[in-house]
């Protein structure tokens, strides 16, 4: 049933769903709570305090929710209206025959990124699995696309990865996602500590490959996405600590870009059991 109605939904114009994903995420917002205190600390983080600008990046997180369904089910009418002006950016890098990993953190639309970038070549995603067991069904039917392929994020699906970059191949992932099971150090983002991933870094140091962040700007009423790209300039760092934090700086540059469209609720500062002691709690602080 609630295949259906996401079916349904992506049958409905873009603008539409778009409208009514901003809507609700209004709707949601003026509800005090954690996700609307989450959301104006980490935008303040940022430096952007005003009220009206955590509306409006409120706004923003419904209409991505929402427009996942026709940019799932309707690719081909998505795909029709997703431009950019700096597609030499990635037609250089696979030139090169070396592989290129693509960090698409959560800004804009990062479901129609992956798939605009198939036009070049195969792509291997890495994914999570899914918390609810209904959401099963819908997750695999998306992911059913020529070119795109999702391996899970475990050993397994580096293993994958590893071996679609020696083929000169593609890869993507989500660099600002919080790291499980203690993988990752605790560096600056946006000017405070966050717990930071080293999959990414060591992964280009140990292949390679060009690696370039990239988003998918939603533009205004309906009118589709606007591709970005920021390679990273070689030699790239040579530590795994160091290539991180030049990932989180070039993303903090993306993000500037257009920042209502990052997705600031996201939990991107917490403190997991696993991971290593916070930089405040090794100098006393609490």
């Amino acid at each position: 049933m609630l295949l259906f109605i996401v079916r349904l939904l992506a049958c409905l114009p873009l603008s539409w769903l778009q409208s009514l994903g901003r809507l609700i995420g209004l709707i949601v917002y003026a509800f005090p709570g954690r996700y609307r205190r989450r959301l104006r600390a980490n935008a303040r983080r940022a430096g952007y305090d005003s009220p009206a600008f955590a509306r409006r990046a409120a706004a923003e997180s419904g209409a991505m929710i929402l427009e996942i369904p026709k940019v799932w089910w309707r690719t081909s009418q998505c795909l029709a209206i997703t431009r950019g002006d700096q597609e030499a950016i990635v037609q250089d890098a696979l030139a090169e025959g070396r592989g290129v990993l693509y960090l698409t953190p959560h800004l804009g639309c990062f479901e129609i990124t992956a798939r605009h970038l198939t036009q070049y070549g195969p792509l291997t995603v890495m994914f999570r699995p899914s918390r609810s067991r209904h959401l099963d069904p819908i997750v695999e039917s998306a992911r059913d696309m020529r070119n795109l392929r999702a391996v899970p994020a475990n050993r397994h699906g580096v293993r994958e990865f590893v071996r679609a970059l020696k083929r000169g191949e593609a890869v993507g992932m989500l660099p600002d996602q919080v790291p499980r099971e203690g993988d990752g150090l605790w560096l600056p983002f946006f000017g405070e500590y966050a717990l930071t991933m080293t999959l990414a870094a060591r992964l280009a140091l140990q292949t390679g490959v060009a690696v370039i962040l990239t988003a998918g700007e939603r533009l205004p009423h309906g009118h589709g996405w606007r591709m970005h790209y920021l390679r990273l300039p070689e030699p790239l760092p040579d530590t795994p600590e160091a290539l991180a934090l030049t990932i989180n700086q070039a993303m903090e540059t993306l993000i500037r870009r257009f920042p209502e469209q990052y997705l600031w609720s996201y939990n991107r500062y917490k403190r997991p059991n696993d991971a290593p002691p916070h930089p405040d709690e090794a100098h006393g602080f609490r």
